[in-house]
């Protein structure tokens, strides 16, 4: 592959953070219109507004899951911690089969942008974080919580090497997972 004949990509570095509802299937085979209203009013009066006020960029939707982008991983952690905090306490007036929860994954990583999307192993390893989150948790990189300790007040819990599936091999090693859970600290 000659690089001097290629058209130069966008490329930069950014903390991403994707999140998905758990159980969302079940939920809109349970109740499709109460739930797509439940999703929409979640979005525009709570995981919207946090994701701008902490200067987030929504890249995408997934019906039920979100791609953002942050310039800072501080941003972007607290973001996610303010979003979950605030969907427990909403959560708490909900019946439990009812509830909607997010499983979000942060990493720090090089990303390609492209017509307002963003791609490659950044985007890819937060995805595959998300999926270790719990419904209502935090799961961030290794990368991402040696950025953030010590500027926000969250404790992390070790949860160890985590294989990542389908990126182990591009990367040096394993990434240390950590989440934010509903007993108020990462986990």
């Amino acid at each position: 592959m000659n690089t001097g004949q290629q058209e130069r990509v966008e490329r930069r570095l950014a903390a991403i953070l994707a999140a998905d509802a758990a159980g969302y299937s079940r939920l809109m085979e349970e109740d499709e219109e109460g739930t797509h209203a439940a999703l929409t009013a979640l979005r525009r009066e709570l995981t919207d507004p946090k994701i701008k006020e902490h200067r987030g960029r929504i890249v995408k939707t997934t019906g039920d899951g979100l791609l953002v982008e942050f310039a800072s991983v501080v941003d972007a952690v607290r973001s996610a911690v303010e979003m979950q905090q605030a969907m427990a306490e909403r959560n708490a007036a909900v019946p439990a089969g009812r509830r909607i929860a997010f499983r979000i994954g942060i990493h720090q990583g090089d990303i390609i942008v492209e017509d307002g999307d963003i791609f490659g192993d950044g985007v890819n390893i937060a995805a595959r974080l998300e999926a270790f989150a719990e419904p209502g948790a935090i799961c961030v990189s290794g990368r991402v919580r040696s950025d953030v300790q010590g500027k926000l007040d969250v404790a992390f819990d070790d949860m160890g090497e985590q294989k990542v599936k389908n990126i182990g091999a591009r990367l040096p090693h394993s990434a240390r997972c950590q989440g934010w859970g509903s007993s108020r600290r990462l986990v």
